[in-house]
């Protein structure tokens, strides 16, 4: 527990284990664009052990964050991990020449993807993994299950504890819970951008937990103007807390199956938004930030 506040938002169910509501996001310690080197590799380990002090234990990342260099941080940081630490990824996903995304989905490259981030994290099962669809749009099909097959027998073979999914439609999620157990579900979702809400409110009835990505908002411009909505800066006023912890808070206020990883390069900014989990929204506050911040 943080001296003097929550328990980081309590806790809720990540696959078999629990974990704190307030989590770390890792993909910012890559270098700019998420590729390549860290601005300052000081400053990273220290803010991954500075996360972990402060009790965070559910860490989010990637093989393809930095090209591999934001889990070698992480190991070098918190090897030997402490236990009850939750490290998740996601699989799908590469960069090329340049640091370009690109596709890396075929069932023996999730398989690839997978082993590569336990071999660069050091560890021999991760807690869960996610499937990261390229395309919301796409209606799931055999494709689609021939590549959640790939996860669930990294499951049963002990690689993964927990299959999950990531930018995925309603339609994906339903498709894939007739197959499987799902434990998280990772979308873009945050006050400005609330298209997810159809997503969040399915894991919300199946008790699956819902990570929001960018939750302060993407790309920067959408971060800028909602930071700066008069609505926000104004609570911002009235509560005693910058508006990037007000809107952290309010996702955390939503539904209790959201978990946040919010992510930062600096420790200054990673207690901030680990405070985040100690603001206390008022009815008035949710309805002032319905009004400005409506869901469609």
């Amino acid at each position: 527990m943080r001296e003097g506040g929550q328990e980081l938002g309590g806790t809720f169910p990540l696959g078999p284990r629990r974990v704190h509501r307030t989590g770390y996001g890792a993909m910012q310690l890559a270098g700019d664009g998420v590729f390549g080197p860290p601005r300052d590799r000081d400053e990273a380990l220290r803010v991954l052990r500075s996360a972990v002090d402060a009790g965070v234990d559910h860490i989010d990342t990637a093989q393809f964050y930095g090209a591999g260099t934001v889990n070698e941080l992480i190991r070098e940081a918190l090897h030997p991990y402490p236990d009850g630490l939750a490290i998740v990824s996601k699989v799908a996903a590469r960069r090329g020449a340049g640091g370009t995304l690109l596709r890396f989905d075929e069932p023996h490259q999730l398989r690839q993807g997978i082993e590569e981030n336990l071999a660069t994290l050091g560890v021999s099962s991760l807690t869960a993994v996610n499937l990261r669809m390229m395309d919301q749009s796409t209606a799931p099909d055999s494709r689609f299950d021939a590549q959640l097959a790939a996860l669930v027998k990294a499951r049963e073979e002990g690689l993964i504890e927990g299959v999950g999914l990531s930018n995925v439609s309603r339609l994906q999620l339903l498709r894939a819970v007739a197959q499987t157990d799902i434990v998280c579900v990772q979308n873009l979702f945050n006050l400005a951008d609330q298209r997810s809400m159809d997503v969040l409110m399915e894991c919300a009835e199946r008790d699956i937990a819902f990570v929001p990505f960018c939750p302060l908002g993407w790309p920067g411009e959408v971060r800028h103007r909602m930071l700066g909505n008069p609505a926000l800066t104004a609570l911002s006023a009235r509560l005693g807390a910058a508006p990037a912890q007000i809107a952290l808070g309010w996702l955390l206020d939503l539904v209790p199956n959201v978990l946040l990883i919010p992510g930062t390069r600096t420790r200054d900014h990673l207690t901030e938004n680990l405070a985040a989990a100690d603001i206390g929204l008022d009815d008035a506050a949710r309805a002032e930030l319905g009004r400005h911040f409506p869901t469609a």
